[in-house]
């Protein structure tokens, strides 16, 4: 496969991704809002910011190679955005410590691991292409499909084991970590890119 074709084909799944990421964002929002579950919060905005990276690539695939590093730098910030929407889902859950309903905690988490091992698929051959971009949205729907895996244990557990708003808000945490460690590798490997553009000018 040529490298424009590689491109075409690029451009054309990380919108499809985006899409997805960014349909899924709506459900698991509401769900989110309507049995107050911080894991789900943190993971819907995590849909969101996905949405944002792929959306970003689409276009950013038809700029430069310094400027690609540029943008993946950028989007080592953007991953970082659910993090800090967490502070303000984990202040609401310990002002009202109501556990989520653990059936629609389970469901949705469920759903959003078929969405995100869907995008994970569709992005893993386009992994080292392009640098920082796509290594942004692999890592994102990776980490994302692990986050899904607590979420269904959580809701597990709080259904038969602890009827407690831990199993949710531990998990929500632990979303949180995963995101700042990708925006970190994200960081170093546009960084990377940066100066081995500038060595070679």
């Amino acid at each position: 496969m040529t490298g424009e074709a590689t491109d075409t084909g690029l451009r054309r799944t990380v919108l499809i991704v985006a899409i997805l990421n960014l349909a899924y964002f709506g459900i698991e929002f509401a769900v989110a809002l309507k049995i107050g579950s911080v894991s789900l919060f943190a993971d819907s905005v995590d849909f969101l910011e996905d949405a944002s990276v792929n959306l970003l690539i689409f276009f950013a695939l038809a700029w430069s190679a310094a400027t690609r590093a540029r943008v993946g730098m950028v989007m080592a910030g953007i991953i970082t955005v659910p993090a800090l929407a967490l502070l303000w889902a984990l202040w609401s859950k310990f002002i009202s410590p109501v556990p989520p309903e653990p059936f629609a905690l389970t469901a949705t988490g469920g759903g959003a691991l078929l969405v995100n091992l869907s995008c994970a698929y569709l992005l893993a051959r386009f992994r080292t292409h392009s640098g920082s971009l796509t290594k942004a949205a692999f890592l994102s729907a990776r980490n994302d499909a692990l986050a899904n895996v607590a979420i269904i244990l959580a809701g597990l557990v709080t259904a038969w084991l602890w009827r407690s708003v831990w199993p949710d808000v531990v998990v929500g945490i632990a979303i949180a970590l995963m995101n700042l460690d990708a925006a970190r590798e994200v960081w170093q490997a546009a960084r990377a890119e940066h100066l081995s553009i500038n060595d070679d000018d």
